[in-house]
């Protein structure tokens, strides 16, 4: 189960005003580059990144049907800002892994803490 919506709004109007400005810049987290579906506004959303064999993944901590989730998907990839660079990504993929074995130990033990079983997966582009 991911993390109640009323705590997505206050880190959408608090948290992530606060961590945005580092986010692109420390380990495990990232800026997410996205383009609205329907407004066609770019938008900026910190997620926890990891590096996964030939590309990345995404924990969905607020689970799949998130806004920033679904503009991704629709475009097939994203920007990917972190550790001081910005990276194309492609081929979204949302899957699930009850364990938590696609992050570091760790992160792990926290992320199923909270219930999170989703995560996005994506290629780098080369």
């Amino acid at each position: 189960m991911p993390l109640p919506d009323w705590l997505g709004r206050f880190n959408r109007r608090v948290t992530n005003r606060v961590t945005g400005p580092f986010a692109g810049w420390l380990p495990g987290f990232a800026i997410v580059l996205h383009t609205g579906r329907r407004s066609g506004r770019r938008y900026r959303t910190p997620v926890n990144i990891f590096g996964s064999g030939d590309g990345f993944v995404i924990a969905l901590t607020y689970g799949r049907h998130r806004d920033w989730v679904r503009n991704v998907m629709a475009a097939g990839g994203c920007e990917v800002k972190t550790r001081g660079h910005t990276l194309s990504l492609q081929n979204p993929r949302i899957v699930r892994d009850e364990k938590g074995t696609l992050v570091p130990r760790p992160v792990r033990l926290i992320l199923r803490g909270i219930g999170v079983t989703e995560y996005m997966m994506l290629s780098d582009v080369v």
